[in-house]
C-alpha cells in the first residue's frame, strides 16, 4: 500500500515516543482489542487527544471507558466485551455509525477530554477505599 499510495500510506517500523503520540493524537478512533490489561495507558492518551477509544472491557480499559449507548450520560468510547471478532466489528460499526452523527461525535470526544486521570485524581480515590476499609474494620 506504501508504495502504491505514498502520499496516503506510510510504515515506520520500531518505537518512536514521539510519532505514539501523534499517530494517536492525529486519529479519530483508537483500537484496543487487548486480552487483558492491568492499567492500560493509551486509551487515556486517545481521551486526552479527544480519539475516541474502541477497547475490550478488561482490566484497566474496563475501567477507564464507559461505553456509549444511546441517550448514555458521560460514555466516553465504545466497549466490547466477549473478546471475539465479531463482538470488536459490532463496536467498530458502531462507533462508525456514530462518527457520522458530528453533534453526536464531538459530545464523545468532550467527554473523553475533559477526564481527569491525573495522579491527584487516583490519590483521592486511593484515600476514600483506605477510609472506607478503615471504617469496615472498626465496625466488625
Amino acid at each position: 500500500l506504501r508504495d502504491r499510495h505514498p502520499s496516503r500510506v506510510g510504515v515506520f517500523f520500531g518505537f518512536d515516543e514521539t510519532r505514539a503520540h501523534l499517530a494517536e493524537a492525529g486519529a479519530d478512533l483508537f483500537l484496543m482489542p487487548s486480552l487483558f490489561e492491568p492499567c492500560g495507558l493509551n486509551q487515556m492518551y486517545s481521551l486526552r487527544y479527544g480519539t475516541v477509544p474502541v477497547v475490550h472491557g478488561v482490566g484497566g480499559l474496563d475501567d477507564t471507558i464507559r461505553g456509549y449507548r444511546p441517550n448514555a450520560r458521560h460514555a466516553n468510547g465504545f466497549k466490547f466485551f466477549d473478546g471475539s471478532a465479531a463482538t470488536l466489528v459490532t463496536a467498530m460499526r458502531q462507533a462508525l455509525r456514530l462518527y457520522h452523527n458530528p453533534p453526536q461525535w464531538a459530545r464523545l470526544m468532550a467527554e473523553g477530554m475533559s477526564a481527569d486521570h491525573s495522579w491527584d485524581q487516583a490519590a483521592r480515590e486511593y484515600v476514600k477505599v483506605y477510609k472506607r476499609a478503615r471504617r469496615d474494620a472498626r465496625d466488625r
